[in-house]
């Protein structure tokens, strides 16, 4: 457990030091990210993204899981 929270916590670190050139990527922008945008009234789901984050941690948790 120890060793599980030393990785995120770095990871977190490293995202923190790389966020001016992370908010560049295109994420929250993909085709399949639906947006909704009517007056007075803003619906945004990122359904794209979602499944893209979800196999990036599954991928992660495989991974962590062998080693």
């Amino acid at each position: 457990m120890n060793r599980l929270l030393v990785i995120l916590g770095s990871l977190l670190i490293l995202a923190g030091l790389a966020w001016p050139v992370l908010r560049r990527v295109p994420l929250f922008r993909l085709p399949g990210d639906i947006v909704i945008d009517r007056p007075g009234f803003k619906f945004f789901f990122p359904l794209t993204t979602m499944l893209l984050v979800s196999a990036a941690l599954s991928l992660l948790a495989w991974l962590l899981r062998r080693w």
